[in-house]
């Protein structure tokens, strides 16, 4: 068990496309230039058998995703080893007293449970097809200085993280959309590209409203693209969004946290950023 290396990040990108987790075409490029020691592997005789990351954003919030173990050596404890390891090891990188994140697959839960982590609402994935036009309103988020965009940022994530916010927002074929008032931001949103069509997050705003105007927006530009919305099911408003939409939902998971529940604006989230990474 030890840090991954650049060339084994691609394999387990490959084993998540496998499994069907559709990740994002620059999710792993860009948690790598994040946070090179954000990749932890598995190996059983020098082979990589498994793997997974522990994103810390600023040492302040850490958050684990990517957990899997190869088809062929599960069901030997070695699934058990890795996330309790990458548990530990997250601890050690964080600042203390920090909080760990993750979504984990509601059959697994008990186990998270047992590991010190606390089940704090539901994430429901929404997929649907890109139809409509855009809306007025919404502009580029370009048009506002990245500094406010990594203010309006830290109101809905337990911790800073700019380094990373910086490379989600500028990666290629994204379409990162916002809503404001007099030059400042109520609302933005990233659509990204992804192996199969696109994936919608984050989706914050301050009311249901320009929610609406941002995701109808970034839903026109996937012309006629699959598209995967993420929504705590603890915001009525953002289900009633998804489903208004015609997207229908395609799978659940928990979110949980270590260490405590981060007291988070639920009701301005819209869209989580991502199951791997928050």
């Amino acid at each position: 068990m030890g840090p991954m290396t650049a060339q084994e990040v691609p394999v387990l990108i490959g084993w998540a496309s496998r499994e069907g987790w559709n990740p994002g075409l620059a999710d792993a490029r860009i948690a790598w230039d994040y946070d090179p020691g954000a990749f932890i592997a598995l190996r059983h005789g020098g082979e990589l058998v498994g793997g997974g990351s522990i994103l810390s954003y600023e040492g302040r919030f850490g958050f684990m995703g990517l957990f899997i173990v190869r088809a062929d050596h599960r069901s030997q404890g070695l699934g058990r080893q890795l996330w309790t390891y990458r548990r530990d090891h997250l601890r050690q990188r964080l600042q203390p007293g920090s909080i760990i994140g993750m979504d984990g697959v509601l059959a697994m839960v008990p186990f998270y449970e047992r590991g010190g982590f606390q089940c704090s609402s539901l994430d429901l994935r929404f997929e649907g097809a890109g139809a409509g036009s855009e809306s007025p309103g919404v502009f580029p988020l370009s048009d506002v200085s990245f500094e406010e965009v990594d203010r309006y940022d830290r109101l809905h994530v337990p911790a800073p993280r700019t380094g990373f916010l910086k490379r989600w927002i500028g990666q290629l074929g994204a379409h990162a959309v916002g809503v404001g008032v007099g030059g400042r931001l109520t609302g933005y949103g990233v659509m990204r590209p992804c192996e199969i069509g696109f994936k919608v997050g984050p989706l914050f705003a301050d009311d249901p409203a320009g929610a609406e105007q941002l995701l109808v927006t970034l839903v026109s530009r996937a012309r006629g693209g699959r598209i995967q919305l993420d929504v705590p099911e603890s915001n009525p408003h953002a289900l009633a969004l998804a489903r208004s939409l015609r997207f229908e939902e395609s799978f659940r998971c928990a979110r949980l946290y270590l260490g405590g529940i981060p007291a988070l604006p639920v009701e301005r989230i819209f869209g989580v950023t991502s199951f791997e990474f928050g």
